[in-house]
This record gives C-alpha cells, sequence and structure tokens, in this order.
C-alpha cells in the first residue's frame, strides 16, 4: 500500500483515534510501514538512538498491555504515570490505551508535593512511577491505588495483552494536565476523537514532501505529544522523542540525529539561541514547529537564520539559507495550535502575530459579555472545534465557567486586524489595567523589550496593581553572553516600551534563569513573582517607616 493511499484510508477511518492509533496501523500497514520512534534510552535491550518499527513498538506495548492487565487494571481505570524518560511516558500511553485505561501523564519535572496534591484531583486507580520520582512523591501511601514501577512493566508476556479496546469518539482516552502557572495544574481530559482531530485534518493535506524526520523536544507527558506520535506514525515519518528539553541537548540531539523538522514549545527557543548556533550542525533543519505560547520576533529570526528550506521553481525546487518557524497558539484544552503563521528570513508580520485560524476552528474575540468584537479590539479569545477537550477531569465547576456562548475561553487577550490575521497581546491573569481606559499587557511589553533591545536574550514582565490609581512593572532580564554591554538598561527598556506603561518602570533587574520560576512546562509563574514583588515592597516600606519606596 502506497504512503498516500494509507494516509486516504486512516483520514477516512472515522473508528480510528488516539487510543487505538498503533494497532490501526500495525493491521493496516505492518512491515510496510515507513514511521517509527527512536528513544533516547533503551527500550526492552533496543539500544537508545536505534529506530523502533511499529511491529517493534507494538510488541513492547503488548508486553506492557498484558501486565498492566495481569495487575487488575481494567478499561475506564484512571492511570497516573509519573515517570522521567519519554519512552516510558509512550509506551505507557499506547499500553493502557490498548486495554482501554485512561492514562494521567504527568510532567517528569513537577515536585512532590504539586504531584501529590494533583493525584489528589486526578483519584488514579493506579500510580506509576520510577526510582525517581517514587522518592520524589515520598513514602506517605495512597490509600487505594496500586502504586509498581513501570520498570516491571516490560516483564509482561505479550502473549496475555488483551485485544484492543474498541472507543467510542468521545471516550476519555489520556488526561493531561495545564501548564500550573498560577496554581495547581488542572487536569485536560482528551477524548478518543478530539486529540486526533487535527491529525485527520492533516492526513487529508499532501505530506510536505522534504519533511520526513521529525524531533519532538516537547514535554513527554503533554497532549502536544500525542499530536506529534499519532501525526508522525500516520505520516510515514521517523520521530525522535526526547526526555529532556534542555536547549544544549536539543541542539545536541539536531546535531546527532539530523532532522528535518523540530517541535518545542516557546520556553524552549530562548534557550536554544542562547547558545552559540554556529557550533552545531543545524543545516538539515527546514522547519522550527512552535506550539503553546506565541513565540516572540527576536527567537524566530534567530532561528530562521540556520537550517534551509525548500521552495518550488519551474521544473523543480530550490534550496535556499534559513529555516522556516512556524508559529501558533495551542494549549492542552484547545487539543491542538488553532492558529498557524510561517516565518522564513523574509518575513516582517510579527509583532505578537500568531496567523489565521486552522479551516477546524471557529474563532472569536469577546467582550466580558461573551459577544464578539470588530476587528481591531482587544477581547478574550474564544474558541469551537472538534479538537477541544470535553473538560477538566473530575472538576465540572472549572468545566462550565470556562464556556461561554458556546464557546470555549482560552484565558488569552488577542485582537484581528482588517485581513483576518491574530495577535496575542497577552493572558488575561496577566493584564493590568491603567488609567484613561488603557492596559498594561505584560507580553504584547516583552516582545516590545526584546524587538528594541538586541543585547536582552529573554524578559519577564511583572505588572502589580499597588492601588487603585497605581501600577508598578518590574522587568526581569537575561543578557545575551557576549553581547553588547547594555549601557542605561533601564532607559533603553522604557524606550522600547508604550509611554503609558514606561511610566510604569519601576527597574530593570538582570536575573539569572535560575532566579526566574518556572511551571514543569518552563513556563514562567508570574504569579509567584508578583508576590515575591508584594512582599519585598512591603519590606521596603516597613524599613522605611511605612513610606513605600522603589525596590
Amino acid at each position: 500500500m502506497t504512503l498516500r493511499k494509507l494516509r486516504a484510508e486512516l483520514a477516512a477511518d472515522q473508528e480510528l483515534g488516539v487510543g487505538n492509533v498503533l494497532s490501526t496501523l500495525v493491521a493496516r500497514a505492518g512491515d510496510d510501514a515507513e514511521s517509527g520512534i527512536t528513544f533516547d534510552s533503551e527500550v526492552d535491550g533496543h539500544p537508545a538512538w536505534r529506530r523502533l518499527t511499529l511491529r517493534d513498538l507494538d510488541r513492547a506495548v503488548a508486553a506492557r498491555a498484558a501486565w498492566f492487565h495481569c495487575a487488575g487494571i481494567r478499561p475506564r481505570d484512571p492511570v497516573a504515570v509519573h515517570v522521567t524518560t519519554a519512552a516510558d511516558q509512550v509506551l505507557a500511553f499506547f499500553a493502557l490505551t490498548r486495554i482501554g485505561a485512561v492514562p494521567a501523564l504527568l510532567n517528569t519535572n513537577m515536585d512532590g508535593t504539586t504531584a501529590r496534591a494533583y493525584l489528589g484531583k486526578v483519584r488514579p486507580r493506579a500510580l506509576l512511577t520510577d526510582a525517581a520520582h517514587r522518592a520524589r512523591l515520598g513514602n506517605e501511601p495512597f490509600p487505594g491505588v496500586l502504586h509498581t514501577d513501570i520498570t516491571d512493566a516490560a516483564g509482561g508476556y505479550e502473549g496475555q495483552a488483551p485485544s484492543q479496546y474498541r472507543f467510542h469518539p468521545s471516550d476519555a482516552a489520556v488526561i493531561t494536565h495545564s501548564s500550573g502557572t498560577t496554581g495547581l495544574p488542572k487536569p485536560v481530559t482528551a477524548s478518543h476523537a478530539s486529540l486526533f482531530a487535527a491529525t485527520r485534518h492533516r492526513l487529508t493535506l499532501p505530506r510536505p514532501r522534504t519533511i520526513d524526520r521529525m524531533l519532538s523536544a516537547l514535554p513527554a507527558n503533554h497532549a502536544a505529544m500525542v499530536i506529534a506520535v499519532t501525526l508522525a506514525l500516520c505520516s510515514g515519518i521517523e520521530l525522535l522523542m526526547l526526555s529532556d528539553q534542555d536547549g544544549k541537548g536539543v541542539l545536541a540531539a539536531v546535531d546527532r540525529w539530523q532532522p528535518s523538522c523540530v517541535f518545542g514549545f516557546a520556553a524552549t527557543w530562548p534557550q536554544l539561541v542562547a547558545e552559540d548556533l554556529d557550533r552545531y550542525r543545524l543545516d538539515s533543519v527546514q522547519m522550527w514547529w512552535n506550539t503553546g505560547d506565541a513565540a516572540h520576533e527576536a527567537h524566530i529570526r534567530k532561528l530562521v537564520s540556520v537550517g534551509h528550506r525548500v521552495v518550488p521553481k519551474r521544473g523543480g525546487v530550490d534550496r535556499l539559507p534559513g529555516a522556516t518557524f512556524m508559529d501558533g497558539l495551542g494549549s492542552s484544552e484547545m487539543g491542538h495550535s488553532m492558529f498557524f503563521i510561517t516565518h522564513t528570513p523574509d518575513t516582517d508580520r510579527y509583532n505578537r502575530c500568531i496567523g489565521k485560524p486552522h479551516v477546524f476552528a471557529e474563532v472569536a474575540v469577546l467582550d466580558e459579555r461573551g459577544l464578539p468584537l470588530p476587528a481591531g479590539r482587544i477581547g478574550e479569545l474564544g474558541i469551537k472545534s472538534p479538537t477541544l477537550s470535553p473538560g477538566y477531569w473530575n472538576d465540572s465547576v472549572t468545566t462550565y465557567r470556562t464556556r461561554r456562548s458556546g464557546y470555549f475561553l482560552t484565558g488569552d487577550l488577542v485582537y484581528r486586524d482588517e485581513a483576518g490575521y491574530y495577535y496575542h497581546v497577552d493572558r488575561v491573569v496577566d493584564t493590568v489595567s491603567l488609567s484613561g481606559g488603557r492596559y498594561l499587557h505584560t507580553a504584547q511589553s516583552e516582545e516590545q523589550i526584546l524587538a528594541g533591545c538586541p543585547e536582552v536574550l529573554d524578559c519577564t514582565v511583572i505588572a502589580v496593581a499597588e492601588d487603585e490609581s497605581t501600577v508598578a512593572t518590574e522587568v526581569l532580564v537575561s543578557l545575551a553572553a557576549g553581547g553588547p554591554a547594555p549601557g542605561d538598561l533601564q532607559a533603553r527598556v522604557r524606550a522600547a516600551l508604550d509611554e503609558h506603561v514606561a511610566a510604569t518602570v519601576r527597574s530593570v533587574i538582570v536575573v539569572a534563569d535560575e532566579d526566574i520560576p518556572h511551571g514543569p512546562t518552563g513556563k514562567v509563574r508570574k504569579a509567584i513573582l508578583r508576590e515575591r514583588y508584594k512582599e519585598r515592597t512591603a519590606r521596603a516600606a516597613a524599613a522605611a517607616g511605612g513610606k513605600a519606596e522603589t525596590v
């Protein structure tokens, strides 16, 4: 069967979804499949960095499914997975969905206290850990929960594996979690059909001819991982899954494995461009593919200066210097990026432009009453899409609170221009109202600083309403190694900002990455930084006899 015919059949198969994608591909393609997955750790004696075929994956998954089944895990049981390697995450996902259980994948970087609280929300039937995460969770037992080591599961006898569970499209297939930047991460449910909907759409489109090797720098617990895996397997593409998303490690993996496409989150790109890109072999890369938060122009421009792209011409193709960068905006709840825009070295549409919606997404910019706003007006992003999560696991209150006028409210503030392009300005929780009907949008301010101050590698803007009439802004910056001396950095930062925002700046502080609190997925926890600012201000006021001072 040709790959083109296989993709067409998969797109038309309405029983296909994320819960049965591997078993379906093995049945349809078997040994003829071009796709496979490479892991950076050993799998059942299979060496790290060597491709596992569909048959290899199926055998590894069957062994684990047999072991889980013999341990008493049954269809519809929620099963938490808190492990280290991408291989353990991916294979546990496939094995549990083969049984019909619902894997709840935890980020490997989640601390023990947060993980315990999160597990209390999920209430799993079983918990799968490795030695590192078992120690992190502590010795206190989880009453009524089967708690076992993930390494034991590889010893199952594949002949005892149950047959593939038959999913209904609306069945819960996996639980992932939100970033946790504003508090405890929320457990996000994805259905068998919802998390496959975008892949189904892509299977109806021509496969990019030159994208044959994808490297995933995405956290292996994330919904984006499930999408990347299903898309690669269904498209005849080799996929490398990394267990760690550290910038140097990602660049070393690109140098070693020579992918044509690299997936990542916005938090990954500043780590990459902080390094000397000339030290790595990056010419194989044709596309950097971002999801989650929108990426910054300053980081995109550096990444599209390396690699190459292939463009059609009469009678063939041209190979041009400089890769492409596909940007968008997505989240676990959205089930896929809702927008797309492709940048090249010649691109000039920035200022946090996230592009136009995918054809499967209905997008609206809504006011506080849930009514659509016209072009040019900033409002909350509302989404209708077959990719959307059906809600939060064990949390109907939050599920219904995030719905209005038939739309899912993403928590993002956006606007669209007259040409139909959308622009992201901030998260709702990070925006502060100023006098005169104006607002301070922290993400948009960060974009302006990075564009106007080339010596700044990355920055975080914290805005705090000190009272009804006063807003104070603190700007935390990391400087590019070997760059020009910052000079009067505070004056340069203020000059890059809108006048009404610059007037609120109290301090510009050079920080190291370890000084910034991050959530498990790498997002900055601005809520913690706001609290730290308030505490410092209160201490300064107390030291000054009740009079607040600039800090």
